[in-house]
Order: C-alpha cells, then sequence, then structure tokens
C-alpha cells in the first residue's frame, strides 16, 4: 500500500492506492505541522482516522507533503514519528511547495511555486529540486497574504476601530470577538494559525468592499516583494498557485501580478488529484 499525504495547517488529505495504483481509501486528519504540534498530538490526529489506524502496517511507502517540514530538523523529526507509526513502510517527508510543484507542473518545466493557504511559501523549481533563497519563520514573523495574516488583519483593524461600521457589525454577527476568547486561541489553544485563518473567509465574502480590497493588494504587493520578486528570472518563467486563499483570489491575484509583468501560471485550490497521478506514474511498480 502506498499512502500520499498532503498537509497543511488546517487539514492533512491522505488517499491510499495499492501497487496496481487502484485507489483504496480517501481520508483526512486535522492539520499536522511539526512546528505546532508535539510528537503525541500527531500520533492522536493519526489514530482518530479509522482508515489510517487500521491499516498502518500495511503501508509499505508514505509520501508525505507537509507545511513547517523545510528544515532538515523537522523533516527529521516528523520522519522519526512516521517510522513509528508506519513500522513497515519506507517514508519520504517533503516540504508542501513539493506537493505544490507536482500538482501544478506536470512538465516539470522552470517555474516559481507559491502556496497561499493558511500559510504561505515560495520557492524556485529547476526541474528537478526546489530552491529556496528565504527560510521561513512561521507566521508569526512571514506568511505574507495567508490566511492567518489575513485573519491577524481583520482583527487588528477591528479592534483599532479601523473597520467600516457595517462590515465591523457583520464581523461581529459572524465571529465571536470577545478579546478574552481571541487571547485563549491565540496563546493558550493549540493551532492559533489556523484560528486566525478562520477569519479570512470573511475577507473573501466581501472582497469588492473597498476596505477588504486594500487589505488584499497591500499582501499581495507584500508578498511578490517579498517571496516572488527574490527570484532574478520571475518576469521569464510562470508563477503557479496552490492553496485556498490562491484559487478564491485568483482574479485580485492576476491583477497584483499583471501589474509587475509576472505571467501567472496555474491556480489550484489543493494539490492531491495531481499529487495522484504524479505518484501512479513515478511510485507504482505494476502501473501501466
Amino acid at each position: 500500500m502506498i499512502l500520499i499525504a498532503d498537509s497543511g495547517s488546517t487539514k492533512a488529505d491522505f488517499v491510499a492506492l495499492d501497487n496496481n495504483g487502484k485507489h483504496l481509501f480517501t481520508t483526512e486528519t486535522l492539520g499536522l505541522n511539526p512546528e505546532v504540534l508535539t510528537k503525541e498530538e500527531v500520533l492522536a490526529r493519526l489514530d482518530q482516522r479509522f482508515d489510517i489506524l487500521h491499516n498502518k502496517n500495511k503501508v509499505e511507502k508514505l509520501f508525505f507533503y507537509g507545511a513547517g517540514c523545510g528544515t532538515d530538523r523537522m523533516k527529521n523529526h516528523f520522519q522519526a514519528i512516521f517510522q513509528e507509526y508506519f513500522p513497515n513502510a519506507e517514508i519520504s517527508v517533503k516540504e508542501d511547495t513539493y506537493a505544490a510543484a507536482y500538482a501544478t507542473n506536470p512538465t516539470n518545466e522552470k517555474a516559481i511555486i507559491c502556496i497561499l493557504g493558511t500559510g504561505s511559501n515560495c520557492s524556485y523549481f529547476d526541474g528537478k529540486e526546489l530552491i529556496q533563497k528565504v527560510q521561513s519563520l512561521g507566521y508569526i514573523a512571514m506568511d505574507d497574504a495567508s490566511g492567518n495574516h489575513f485573519g491577524k488583519e481583520l482583527i487588528r483593524q477591528y479592534y483599532f476601530n479601523k473597520m467600516p461600521k457595517h462590515l465591523a457589525e457583520q464581523f461581529e454577527s459572524e465571529y465571536d470577538l470577545d478579546a478574552d476568547v481571541i487571547k485563549e486561541n491565540f496563546y493558550k489553544k493549540p493551532n492559533p494559525n489556523a484560528y486566525l485563518a478562520s477569519f479570512a473567509k470573511f475577507l473573501i465574502t466581501n472582497k469588492n468592499e473597498e476596505f477588504c480590497q486594500k487589505i488584499i493588494f497591500d499582501e499581495l504587493e507584500l508578498f511578490t516583494a517579498y517571496y516572488i520578486k527574490q527570484f532574478e528570472d520571475y518576469k521569464e518563467v510562470p508563477v503557479h498557485f496552490i492553496g485556498s486563499i490562491a484559487f478564491y483570489l485568483k482574479e485580485e491575484l492576476q491583477k497584483a501580478l499583471d501589474k509587475q509583468g509576472i505571467r501567472l501560471g496555474n491556480v489550484l485550490r489543493r494539490p492531491m488529484d495531481g499529487l495522484v497521478e504524479y505518484h501512479k506514474l513515478n511510485s507504482i511498480v505494476n502501473y501501466d
């Protein structure tokens, strides 16, 4: 059995295939991010899914692509956890940008690969390997134009009384904005980045409002400046995107990149379908 996993901070998608490439099951867990979860929390989330728990000894290969897996320390940390949980499996752990690269760029052309979901990331794909010039420091210091960044900005604008009254009233009706509730989610509960990202839906729903437009384009400008433009040939290669934020803000993304003379490539909400096809071609021994 081959198990393919694509995980953000909010949720993780799993697809199992047999050695002939036949689909066995699909399931999901809460997000598996080594930067914000303990070993015990990771194992508990895997145990909560019947298909994973009852097939863990049958898994021969695990291909895990995840947010927070961009450093050797985090990769090795997760590799050890997964090796313990799937004792008979060959384990491969890569950052989620590889999932984006394989899904959006099946011809393996040179491209810039971006993730805009709960978090954000950007790498250069040279046709074989991903190259990063900037190491991510996580959601507190980086993650421009991500769901958690948008959520944080909305909360700040609301609490600083900068949000237009009609939007503030709508915001209040849709979310519990009590200061104690927010601080508990920020500082005491797990996955504060995913909590922040839950507010991004409000921004997308109201994206035609001038107030929301400014937040969106300001963040996309920062992402372009700090992430995309770090690569010298950013105007010569396509820039592909994966993630719900990119998917639902595709029109705004197109405008922001057009303004900079940058070519927008493929924009996908989630990479799993492309990943399955990629691994059928590259990882299935008996696949025809």
